[in-house]
């Protein structure tokens, strides 16, 4: 059914209940039952715990903002001919259109209490929601790998600054075994930290984001008073122009950038559920992430900058750049401060998510901590911190593949939620075998169909650049897994959500005035 209306009003007996602000929740005792579909972690968050402020979502994403990912984002823009201007700019106007999705999906949590894939269940069926879901927990135990590794290589390379020779220790798989040392126990660190649940990650938040900001501005100040001021590298010409060169590089990296927090605009509920109300949520996430992602973009530019004018080379990794330095001061303070920020980001865009996924696909069996732990054995097996050896691997071809998949759900998520149901769900049964979101064995093939085009339409034409010796700079085709498609690969994750969303909708409307008739 596709019914915009509850069956039953909300003060019914042992139905939901609503608050004057309008959340809503499950009575105590009238939660379903079926194992199969319901565990404590998936179950609405009770009014009294709903509690996150405007503040607590805005340091959310101080901190998920604030990591090593971010930093290089600009200058992966700038490797590929972009100057300054235009990679800050790219990162600031990526960042306020992927706002939208992020504030429209994230409506869900605070209203009902739901995490993502229980949103899920809406739209593609309780069974179906495990499709959209594992997307989600796949892309995430990745994302979850290559910070980790990140981390771990930042911490190995200030440790051995400080204690030295750890670079020339035995090696274990190519790599020093004290490089592996670092990785492990910078794992071991993050899953002990979301073990301990949601509240948590709440309070290491708070105070993560203003640490992370401070150790910005202090490496910041630290090289302005090296070199002098910023001059060469802002001095730079783009090698692209604004003309015909710039917008074909320009677009798809805006799609690669709009990728960069494409996950989270799916999974953003995992954490709104926690929200006090609306307000917070809106409030938190518009000063939290674009302006932080912004402000991260540009103050990487100008301490690359200045590192230019200091040591005759633009050096944009943070880890590198705090491990010239000689003052073991220093090496502690950007020690933990890399700590911290990989940390902050890690547990909450990477662990959230698929540990509410892998608790969706059997409830029964798997909870938020058992999916936690999942999620970090995964992420250390599938080792994908490969993707980030080029800009362009992992610009166009990692975050253009992940983004357009995502964005493909994301349209169905936001159709189904704001444009067929209004915001209207029957919260008992999105946990109730047989009920309104059951559809056809638990699957809506509306959203199947929706989701298979939209994807086809957003990363069929995924192709590969050409290198200066005619080599293919990443995995595909040169001309497209469906060359009639290549021309789209560029727009995928607009395409996928525009695609996927319209289709999703006419589907749906089509089948309620089949029903009608």
């Amino acid at each position: 059914m596709t019914a915009t209306v509850p069956p039953v009003p909300p003060s019914a007996a042992g139905g939901p209940t609503a608050d004057p602000s309008g959340r809503i929740e499950l009575e105590p005792g009238s939660a379903p039952g079926d194992s199969r579909f319901v565990n404590d972690d998936l179950l609405p968050v009770p009014l009294a715990r709903r509690r996150w402020t405007t503040y607590n979502f805005a340091a959310l994403w101080v901190g998920m903002a604030h990591n090593i990912p971010s930093w290089l984002l600009a200058s992966g823009l700038v490797a590929l001919g972009m100057d300054w201007k235009q990679a800050v700019f790219t990162i600031a106007l990526a960042n306020v259109i992927v706002l939208a999705p992020m504030l429209l999906t994230g409506h869900a949590g605070p209203k009902y209490g739901i995490p993502f894939p229980v949103l899920a269940r809406a739209s593609f069926g309780l069974r179906g929601a495990n499709l959209p879901a594992l997307i989600r927990a796949a892309v995430a135990c990745a994302w979850f790998g290559i910070q980790t590794w990140i981390g771990g290589v930042g911490i190995f390379t200030l440790l051995g600054k400080i204690f030295g020779g750890w670079a020339r220790a035995g090696e274990i798989g190519g790599q020093p075994w004290t490089l592996w040392l670092c990785f492990l126990l910078f794992w071991a660190l993050e899953l002990a930290i979301i073990y301990r649940g949601m509240d948590a990650l709440r309070r290491f938040e708070n105070w993560a984001a203003p640490f992370v900001i401070v150790g910005a501005v202090v490496l910041l100040v630290w090289i302005a008073v090296k070199a002098g001021g910023f001059g060469p590298l802002l001095d730079q010409p783009s090698a692209l122009g604004w003309g015909a060169d710039f917008w074909p590089v320009f677009f798809p990296s805006l799609m690669g950038m709009i990728a960069f927090w494409s996950t989270l605009s799916l999974n953003i509920p995992d954490f709104t559920r926690f929200g006090a109300g609306q307000r917070a949520q809106i409030r938190g996430q518009s000063l939290g992430l674009p302006t932080t992602m912004t402000f991260f973009a540009l103050v990487s530019v100008l301490v690359t900058s200045g590192s230019q004018a200091v040591y005759g080379e633009a050096i944009w990794d943070p880890v590198q750049l705090v491990a010239k330095t000689d003052n073991v001061f220093g090496l502690l303070f950007g020690l933990v401060t890399v700590l911290v920020a990989t940390v902050s980001v890690n547990i909450a865009a990477n662990v959230v998510s698929p540990a509410y996924d892998l608790a969706n696909l059997a409830p029964k069996r798997i909870n938020f901590r058992t999916g936690a732990l999942i999620t970090g054995v995964v992420g250390v097996l599938i080792m994908p911190w490969k993707l980030t050896g080029t800009p362009e691997l992992y610009i166009f071809t990692w975050l253009g593949l992940v983004g357009g998949l995502l964005g493909t759900v994301a349209g169905i998520l936001i159709a189904d939620y704001w444009i067929i149901r209004r915001t209207v769900l029957d919260l008992a049964d999105l946990y109730r075998p047989g009920g309104r979101y059951w559809y056809t064995g638990g699957w809506n093939w509306r959203a199947v169909v929706a989701f298979a085009v939209g994807g086809v339409l957003a990363v069929g034409g995924s192709y590969s650049t050409v290198g200066a010796d005619g080599t293919a700079q990443g995995p595909f085709p040169t001309d497209g897994l469906i060359p009639a498609l290549a021309p789209l690969a560029d727009y995928g994750w607009a395409v996928g959500l525009v695609s996927s969303l319209v289709l999703h909708t006419l589907l749906s409307l089509r089948s309620r005035g089949e029903r009608a008739r």
